[in-house]
């Protein structure tokens, strides 16, 4: 039994005993006869019905919805037995009422009359924060969805558009020539645009740009807005503006302008409040994508410093290369090559092989670190163990504790044939391939760089006749685990007999050959980085040239 039947109960029980004892009850009641007229109410009645008066007419004194409610009530026709009267609601005065009929047996009805209008009002508060917070976790979805700063930009402003007002501006910070990105949103659709605008305006924007808190709606005169500011389609001028900064990272990441149509409610303190929380979230996804997009960009210029480069033709040899990170998901790691051209004055070409200790962006750093501090001693490439004992006071000194292998190749064509100066430090020794098939192991070798205070070292000199190769290759291929047995190692033996077949190719051949046979031994097994070079003597063919001079003809 609910309090209002347990009231109406113990009311019909006292009005027979003569005891009116609801008459002090802090909630309205009022008693009428089947005729409507107004029995008997106490003073809670009274003050909220001042035109009450016994033997009065309920229409007289009532609102209408009451006194109906009344009539039909009281007409002959019963509800079904064990069915009590429903309570039913109303308004009057500015307050939301719910009335409990109870009927005292004798044909009047008493009407207890309940306030619900804070109930109400915290009921609707309740619904429209859970709303609100729907929003905000859609938001953040959405928005987190890319880290595209374009992308974050649009659809900031089409949510903003769809939940927070009629029409919706997200600004960029000026940038450049004080221009910034408007993305203007309405009605699901969107228009991106770039303005050199001035803040100062339009009022309160200049403050959100810089994350000031914003200007109450209330400040702010929608017919002051620039034309600009207004998209259009929207209907007239704005009747109610509200503008907040979109909070970031430590920096503003722009302004969010919100605009109702006139003849619309202003912005009240609440839904400002609301655009507040949505700019947070919004401005995080905007700086989060920025963020992002200024460490991409970075990303990719470092990377393309340390990516291996493409190798070619460089003074009358043949250069292939080829390399492959320990993940497919990587593009840089621990394995390096560089050629560097020779120069006029007598310089040999120089080629460098090397693997550092490690893998991933650590090692990348490592690589690019030596691969600059050999260019640096390009002029001193023509000893090679200088260059190995300048490189490895270079490394003992950094404040990382890698080491590195790596073989120097100085190259030199005279004629139809290819000097090469080998010197391996601390590296697989390079493998030479004869136009016979026949595979030779260069005679040298060396300590590593990087790790003792002292580096010792033995060069060796090898001539390519056309059709020739030398291989450089990192330990990678050799170590490569797989095959169709279980994890055996490809060891120098095949690598051998794969190189073995490719006599009379050119180096971009070879290079493929060694990496496909490599690579399926692998599978997709684990492996570490593995990068070949290639140098061949191309076959050529000498001819005379007018005024005594000679040129080759390739012939690859």
């Amino acid at each position: 039994m609910t309090v209002f039947e347990d009231e109406s109960s113990r009311s019909r029980e006292t009005a027979e005993a003569g005891n009116p004892w609801w008459r002090g009850s802090p909630h309205p009641a009022v008693v009428a006869d089947r005729e409507g007229g107004v029995v008997e109410f106490n003073a809670a009645a009274a003050d909220l019905f001042p035109r009450l008066g016994v033997g009065k007419g309920l229409d007289e004194a009532v609102p209408r919805w009451l006194a109906d409610a009344h009539r039909r009530l009281a007409r002959p026709a019963r509800a079904p037995a064990g069915a009590g009267p429903a309570p039913l609601r109303g308004s009057h005065d500015g307050r939301l009422l719910r009335a409990h009929p109870a009927e005292s047996g004798h044909g009047d009805v008493a009407w207890w009359l309940v306030d619900d209008s804070d109930l109400t009002a915290a009921q609707d508060a309740l619904r429209t924060e859970r709303e609100r917070h729907a929003v905000l976790a859609e938001a953040s979805t959405q928005l987190l969805a890319s880290l595209n700063p374009d992308r974050c930009l649009e659809k900031a402003a089409l949510l903003a558009a769809d939940h927070l007002g009629d029409a919706a501006l997200v600004i960029s910070p000026p940038g450049m020539r004080n221009r910034s990105t408007v993305v203007t949103a309405m009605a699901g659709g969107f228009e991106r645009t770039q303005l050199a605008l001035d803040p100062a305006l339009v009022p309160g924007l200049a403050e959100a740009l810089r994350g000031f808190p914003p200007v109450p709606a209330r400040w702010i005169d929608p017919a002051e807005l620039p034309s600009w500011a207004v998209p259009e389609g929207f209907d007239g001028t704005p009747g109610s503006v509200a503008i907040t900064p979109l909070p970031g990272h430590g920096a503003p990441a722009g302004a969010l302008v919100l605009l109702r149509r006139g003849g619309q409610r202003a912005f009240d303190a609440s839904e400002e409040h609301f655009a507040r929380l949505f700019a947070a979230r919004a401005g995080a996804a905007l700086s989060a994508a920025r963020l992002y997009a200024e460490q991409a960009r970075v990303t990719r210029a470092l990377i393309a410093e340390l990516l291996p480069p493409r190798l070619h033709h460089v003074d009358g040899v043949d250069f292939a290369g080829g390399y492959r990170t320990s993940r497919d998901t990587e593009r840089i790691g621990g394995d390096f090559y560089d050629v560097h051209p020779g120069t006029d004055d007598g310089r040999d070409t120089l080629a460098v092989l090397g693997d550092v200790c490690g893998k991933g962006l650590d090692a990348a750093v490592l690589t690019g670190r030596i691969r600059s501090t050999v260019q640096a001693l390009l002029p001193l490439a023509g000893d090679h163990q200088d260059v190995l004992r300048l490189l490895n006071g270079a490394l003992l000194t950094a404040r990382h504790t890698r080491f590195a292998t790596l073989v120097l190749a100085s190259v030199r064509r005279t004629g139809g044939r290819v000097r090469l100066r080998l010197t391996s430090a601390g590296h697989p020794r390079p493998l030479v391939l004869r136009a016979t098939g026949e595979v030779e192991e260069a005679d040298t070798c060396g300590t590593l760089v990087g790790a003792l205070p002292v580096v010792t070292s033995r060069s060796a000199t090898v001539d390519l006749s056309p059709g020739e190769t030398c291989l450089l290759y990192t330990d990678g291929i050799t170590e490569a685990r797989g095959g169709p047995l279980g994890p055996a190692m490809f060891g120098e033996d095949r690598l051998r007999s794969a190189l073995s077949e490719c006599v009379g190719l050119p180096a971009g051949a070879v290079v493929e050959r060694v990496q496909t046979i490599a690579g399926d031994w692998v599978g997709d097994g684990p492996h570490d980085d593995m990068a070949v070079v290639a140098i061949t003597a191309p076959h050529t063919t000498r001819l005379s040239a007018v005024n005594g001079r000679t040129r080759d003809r390739y012939t690859t």
